[in-house]
């Protein structure tokens, strides 16, 4: 492979075009330039950079094409991906341009890999417990069907992460063959492919999208907030009055039947939403949880302590004989 003398715009734009491209911007009256020239000559003799276009360019005879690549002095090495610029060294630095090169190689080679590319997608679906991979983003859709999924996911609250497909074409291509989905937008929840705006639209009508997606933090709250005060006294547990479903909420159901306690439950375990959000909103890790009037009490061993101390009869409702 040889260096390639850059004599016309249609040779430059033949240059940048490639995978990967070095272009060294210089003068012929430079010293440091024709080092950098001769550094260019060294690379197209080793394999490493067998799938490289090395090239250099007079940037005094292209003055337009200096002046949109921003070279401002010589020598000036830009690197190129598919006419975009990836790397600028300014100066004569050899070891740095081989590096950079090398560096963007080693990057090629990795996202060659099919495998290395489901894990990105794979991630990028899991970045967040609701995913919409989207024409545009959640402020400027670019597409109605995008604009209607928005406001679809808006009108339930959903807290939901956005990306922007066309901004990236290895991910609007390889997701629609990781997910065998052709079109967009593309909705996901803890990682699984829901569907496109028809199906959500359905799940939306059936009800079945308000089980299914997170709610924003507030959200949460606010419903956190009416399931403890739904009832003067509420006990969150692991199971039921009837049938509680561990050592600790059988204990506490059987003392506050001591008390006469007019209380209702909560089963944990039916709502991994309540079960994970109380422990945050309260600030207390463990069930049972008792609340009287909206406040939290707290747990099987502090009722237990102000039931021996009396305190407990007092504040409890009691059911109406």
């Amino acid at each position: 492979m040889t260096v390639i003398k850059i004599t016309s715009n249609d040779e430059y734009q033949d240059v940048i075009k490639a995978d990967l491209s070095v272009i060294h911007f210089y003068a012929p009256w430079a010293e440091q330039c024709t080092q950098m020239n001769e550094v260019l000559e060294q690379m197209s003799k080793l394999s490493d950079f067998k799938n490289v276009k090395l090239a250099n360019i007079v940037a005094e005879d292209f003055p337009e094409i200096s002046m949109k690549s921003n070279i401002t002095a010589v020598p000036t090495t830009l690197i190129f991906k598919n006419t975009s610029i990836i790397a600028r060294i300014d100066g004569a630095n050899p070891t740095e341009v081989k590096e950079q090169v090398l560096k963007y190689l080693s990057s090629e080679n990795s996202l060659s890999k099919p495998q290395n590319l489901d894990e990105r997608l794979k991630k990028l679906i899991n970045q967040a417990p609701c995913v919409l991979f989207m024409k545009g983003n959640r402020s400027a859709p670019r597409c109605g069907f995008s604009k209607s999924m928005i406001a679809l996911l808006e009108s339930h609250k959903i807290d939901y992460e956005t990306f922007d497909i066309l901004e990236d074409n290895e991910v609007r291509e390889g997701l629609k063959k990781y997910s065998d989905w052709p079109t967009y937008p593309q909705l996901y929840i803890n990682g699984e492919l829901i569907g496109g705006l028809d199906i959500v639209k359905e799940l939306s009508k059936s009800g079945e999208l308000d089980n299914m997606v997170p709610k924003s933090s507030q959200d949460v709250n606010d419903r956190l907030k009416q399931l403890i005060n739904q009832a003067p006294c509420m006990l969150f547990m692991k199971g039921n009055r009837n049938t509680p479903r561990c050592g600790f909420s059988r204990t506490i159901i059987s003392l506050l039947d001591q008390h006469n306690a007019d209380y209702q439950t909560f089963d944990i375990l039916e709502d991994n939403e309540v079960r994970e959000g109380l422990k945050k909103y309260s600030d207390w890790p463990t069930y049972p949880q008792l609340y009287i009037n909206g406040e939290l009490i707290g747990g099987l061993d502090i009722v237990k302590e102000m039931s021996e101390s009396g305190d407990l009869d007092d504040m409890l409702p009691k059911k109406q004989t």
